[in-house]
């Protein structure tokens, strides 16, 4: 029997002889090798700074996806508001105002992520728009950036009659709260601006809404014109407008319009004075309007003004308010009649009539009806058309100088 082991004869791969040891040396760990080396490369200077960039690198953009992260979320939350309110947005106002305004007003949490994150919503010059606008409790920074892109600002509105003066249109514009701006200094012609209900934004300008009215009166009276009857006896648009406002003044009946236009147009055929109460009205107090605490007078109707057509023949010189569509409508399309005369029926319209003779009986048909309500029938006038003797049954007055109730419009 060798003593030696079976690799080559020897413990563990070595050659030679076998030196004993002692248990204490046997049982004690064997010493451990040193670890190798750094190289000098792996002590550059440089690789330590790449090492502590790529470190520091992946903390920013663990820190950014993070911060991103939260941002969006802030964006698209729920905000802070927890009641509706109004916010305006000034002409002009660049993101950072509005963002830094938005937080002071506890609509927003957080100006700056309003600021950064909406910028990145507006491409291709896009911009918040000025105007006044709603935004709902709870909006988020998102719904509030989308609105104000949008434009939807909250919409206020004038409403301007048919039948107001210039004048009367003017005290209506300036007396709004919400418009600004002083109106021109030189009124318009009387019927040129056209009457509607007319929409805006907080901060119009109160010559844009008198802008807006004289591009619509032109362009509505130029496509009645061309729509008009081609036997109508007016020559130009001009005297359109000016027998439109006379027929928008003695009646607020639609239907009834283009009979009233056909009474005036038949009277002018005739060479007959029109005879119409509100052309006095205007002769004599303008375009700021009769009061409507005084009365006409009988002597009113002798006055000599450039608008009475008591006195004078045809058209006055200018319309006398500014009419709307129905009216320009009924004289560029009146009715076929013969009817020369109308009286107040009693039920907010007229009757009309043919004859001096028809109409005398319809005055007197409406004389009972007053008196039967227990008025003085010689103090209430009638709302008709006189003839041209100034009978005193066709005009509806009672003796030459007795107050009269004449209708004002």
């Amino acid at each position: 029997m060798s003593d030696t082991n079976q690799n080559n004869g020897t413990p563990n791969g070595q050659k030679g002889p076998i030196i004993p040891k002692s248990a204490n040396e046997a049982l004690r760990p064997e010493r451990v090798p040193d670890p190798p080396k750094r190289s000098r490369k792996a002590r550059s200077q440089m690789v330590i700074f790449l090492n502590f960039l790529m470190t520091l690198v992946v903390f920013v953009v663990i820190a950014a996806v993070i911060g991103t992260y939260y941002a969006i979320s802030t964006y698209q939350a729920a905000g802070p508001l927890t009641t509706n309110t109004n916010f305006i947005v000034r002409p002009g106002a660049s993101v950072n105002e509005i963002a830094t305004r938005l937080e002071a007003s506890n609509i927003i949490s957080d100006a700056r992520i309003f600021r950064y994150l909406t910028a990145t919503y507006l491409h291709n010059g896009e911009t918040l728009r000025q105007g006044e606008y709603e935004i709902k409790a709870g909006a988020s920074m998102k719904d509030i950036m989308e609105l104000l892109k949008s434009g939807k600002s909250i919409l206020y509105s004038v409403t301007l009659p048919e039948g107001l003066t210039v004048r009367q249109i003017f005290n209506k514009l300036q007396a709004d709260p919400v418009l600004e701006g002083d109106l021109p200094s030189a009124l318009p012609p009387e019927g040129s601006l056209e009457p509607n209900t007319y929409k805006f934004t907080r901060g119009a300008k109160r010559t844009e809404i008198i802008d807006q009215m004289k591009a619509a009166q032109e362009k509505l009276i130029d496509e009645i014109w061309d729509k008009r009857d081609p036997a109508l006896p007016l020559t130009n648009k001009r005297d359109l407008v000016t027998l439109a406002s006379i027929v928008e003044k003695e009646t607020g009946l639609a239907d009834e319009r283009a009979h009233v236009a056909s009474v005036f147009l038949n009277r002018l055929g005739k060479g007959m004075r029109l005879q119409s109460d509100p052309t006095v009205i205007y002769g004599l107090f303008g375009g700021d309007g009769k009061p409507a605490d005084r009365p006409i007078f009988q002597s009113d109707l002798k006055k000599e003004t450039a608008y009475n057509t008591y006195l004078i023949k045809g058209l006055p010189p200018t319309p006398i308010a500014n009419p709307g569509k129905d009216a320009l409508d009924a004289v560029a399309n009146p009715w076929k009649t013969q009817d020369l005369y109308f009286v107040a029926d009693g039920t907010g319209g007229h009757v009309f009539a043919a004859t001096l003779e028809d109409h005398n009986a319809n005055v007197k048909r409406w004389r009972k009806l007053i008196a039967e309500k227990g008025e003085d029938p010689s103090a209430i006038a009638v709302d008709g058309q006189p003839d041209d003797s100034g009978a005193t049954a066709a005009g509806g007055g009672a003796a030459s100088g007795t107050q009269q109730k004449k209708k004002t419009n």
